[in-house]
């Protein structure tokens, strides 16, 4: 069976949000190191291998949204689609306590076979959707509570945005009319990395875009992943009304 590096879902639909998931899997392509990094299964279920939630939040508010939806078909461990080509951290060897073992030897080489596969067909799938005139990003992803040695995050959701603050400004306001929520503005990351999905993407380009980060423990199952996405979509459709776009 061919290996295809990215879920697509809805291509045809005619909403005006495309919704990407970075983060979607934690799958290793068995073209790397025989479908196995070395880590036990307990890290590759945990946030560094991949978004908990964010792929299912996505579907379903691909439906909600009437609009397509993009995926990674494989863990960010193997190579992190968002992230700059140029980046350092674009293939991890040591991530929230855990040495990724095959990835400690992992030579220029190693890197542009893994860009090959999985990173740059999926960037090439994504920008092809984003090409569409009306096409507004909304980039999904989880984060997870409690890093190893830190302190909890506070935050239920964080909205992340660099200088295109359009949507980003009317959402922030009307997730915090909700009044139950931890709202962060660029956290529990600050911004967008240069190269990174987004930037790629949605700034270079002036197109409209938002990223939103949701707490995994609140997205673990099918229930959270549903629920989140029925409460985001009308405040999308708002946000993007207001917006004026």
């Amino acid at each position: 069976m061919t290996y295809i590096p990215y879920f697509l879902e809805g291509e045809t639909r005619p909403g005006r949000w495309l919704i990407t998931c970075d983060h979607a899997a934690n799958t290793v392509p068995p073209q790397i190191n025989g479908g196995d990094l070395g880590l036990p299964r307990t890290d590759m279920e945990r946030h560094i291998a991949y978004d908990v939630g964010a792929w299912g939040v996505s579907r379903h508010l691909g439906t909600l949204l009437d609009g397509p939806v993009i995926a990674t078909n494989f863990s960010r461990l193997v190579i992190d689609p968002n992230r700059g080509e140029d980046d350092p951290t674009l293939v991890m060897k040591l991530y929230d306590g855990s040495v990724i073992p095959a990835n400690r030897d992992a030579d220029a080489a190693e890197v542009e076979r893994r860009l090959d596969l999985c990173y740059r067909p999926y960037h090439r799938e994504l920008a092809r959707l984003a090409a569409l005139p009306h096409a507004v990003l909304l980039a999904m992803h989880s984060y997870t509570r409690q890093l190893r040695g830190r302190d909890p995050r506070p935050w239920h959701i964080g909205v992340l945005h660099a200088g295109d603050t359009r949507l980003s400004d009317p959402l922030l306001r009307l997730l915090r009319a909700e009044g139950d929520l931890v709202v962060g503005e660029n956290e529990p990351y600050g911004g967008h990395l240069p190269g990174d999905s987004i930037d790629q993407h949605a700034l270079a380009l002036g197109r409209p875009n938002v990223l939103i980060e949701i707490r995994n423990d609140l997205i673990a199952d099918e229930a959270g992943q549903r629920a989140w996405a029925e409460r985001l979509a009308p405040l999308l459709t708002r946000a993007l009304e207001e917006a004026g776009l």
